[in-house]
């Protein structure tokens, strides 16, 4: 009887999501959808800012959104948000070093500041050369892992999420999807995978917040089995 007594109490803890939903596959769902629109949002800022300093150059015909950006960067910037979301919170499960540092939503929201800071920093502020811009941006994202998150697996993810969205940056300048002004690495900006670690960083860290609640709720109901 004491059992079902405390058993309604449980989807209080539930934070963002809707309160009736306890399930581990539906608050999935939610975390990836709330990620998705969060990334969609960051890439129209972003977007704007780079398009505002000629950082990027997209084809005349592939400028469709009042936010001059093309059609396809929100939703793969959104997608791919999502997945970084929801990947860090499970490698934190997977190799059993749970994220306990800075774990509120204050910290997340000067995170993610933080991070507009250092891709405003790219698109504003005039360097001497390539070569002090991207060692100043290095500096700056390491300093936001340093910061909000100091764990082996954010760093590692981040440098793994870099070197991937480099690469995929690679691909799509040299087919010609869109370009880069004055590129001093191959094909693309030499600073880009310090913002690509930043960025990788700053969504794991609102998907570590997100999933939190969820730890909670399933933290309770193993104790009280």
């Amino acid at each position: 009887m004491a059992e079902n007594d405390t058993m309604p109490a449980l989807p209080k803890k539930c934070g963002p999501y809707i309160s009736s939903v306890t399930s581990h596959g539906m608050n999935l769902v939610i975390r990836g959808i709330v990620l998705f629109f969060i990334g969609v949002f960051l890439a129209l800022v972003l977007n704007l800012l780079q398009i505002q300093r000629n950082v990027t150059l997209f084809p005349p015909d592939v400028i469709t959104s009042i936010f001059s950006s093309a059609w396809w960067v929100p939703p793969c910037c959104g997608t791919a948000s999502a997945v970084i979301g929801l990947l860090y919170p499970c490698m934190d499960r997977h190799l059993g070093e749970p994220h306990k540092f800075k774990r509120e939503w204050s910290s997340v929201m000067r995170c993610v500041a933080v991070f507009v800071g250092i891709n405003h920093a790219s698109a504003k502020v005039d360097f001497a050369n390539n070569i002090q811009l991207s060692l100043t941006l290095a500096a700056l994202s390491i300093g936001l892992w340093w910061t909000f998150d100091r764990s082996r697996s954010g760093f590692g993810l981040g440098v793994g999420i870099a070197f991937l969205a480099t690469l995929v940056s690679q691909l799509l300048v040299y087919n010609g999807v869109y370009q880069y002004t004055s590129p001093d690495f191959l094909y693309v900006r030499s600073w880009l995978p310090c913002i690509f670690f930043a960025g990788g960083i700053t969504m794991g860290n609102i998907g570590r917040q997100l999933a939190m609640y969820e730890c909670k709720v399933i933290a309770e109901k193993s104790h009280e089995d």
